[in-house]
């Protein structure tokens, strides 16, 4: 039960910030219709796999990216928030609201790129409880991707949220890829020096 815990602690604690890009992605998903939300569900899973398998492999002492190069992945998010700026620039009045991440792999490409931090606490967890604490550790993640996918499906489907995507979502949803880009970018500059 401690190794349960001590994973459901350590998610919680890496992917808080996972839990308000999954809200606005399913707010997006309500107001425009894309992504649907299995693609949500299963571009976090995909995600947050891929986080566990680097991490695992790394606490295997293989070393996959180079510490200096891991936060260059923020600049996915940052390209996608780009795009969808323009997008919301490019927008007249009654348009639908566009969306930044449409599908699966865009979802988990964001889950991944906001995943520096996962990899920098997983890596040590896993070096230092072994494989049986490992695969509990990694059992406990995959429920919890439900729950934080379930919570942040549940907030936003309140109307007032939904209203507010509506009207400012095409300008929110960029604005916060960018910002997730912006601050694994200037993770990036703080290793580098």
């Amino acid at each position: 039960m401690r190794t349960v815990a001590a994973a459901a602690g350590v998610f919680a604690g890496t992917n808080v910030d996972d839990l308000l890009v999954l809200t606005v992605l399913f707010l997006a998903a309500r107001t425009s219709g894309r992504p649907r939300p299995w693609q949500i569900w299963a571009g976090q899973y995909a995600g947050i796999g891929v986080l566990v398998m680097v991490s695992a492999l790394a606490a295997l002492g293989l070393t996959i990216v180079p510490d200096r190069w891991v936060g260059l992945l923020g600049l996915i998010p940052l390209a996608l928030g780009v795009r969808g700026l323009i997008g919301a620039a490019r927008r007249s009045p009654g348009d639908e609201t566009p969306v930044v991440a449409g599908h699966a792999l865009a979802v988990a490409g964001v889950t991944i790129a906001n995943g520096a931090d996962n990899i920098a606490v997983y890596t040590p967890l896993f070096r230092t409880i072994g494989v049986t604490g490992s695969l509990i550790t990694a059992a406990v993640f995959a429920v919890l991707v439900a729950v934080w996918c379930g919570g942040a499906s549940w907030l936003g489907s309140h109307r007032r949220v939904i209203a507010m995507v509506d009207r400012y979502g095409h300008w929110l949803v960029p604005l916060v890829f960018i910002a997730i880009g912006l601050v694994i970018l200037a993770g990036l500059t703080r290793t580098a020096s």
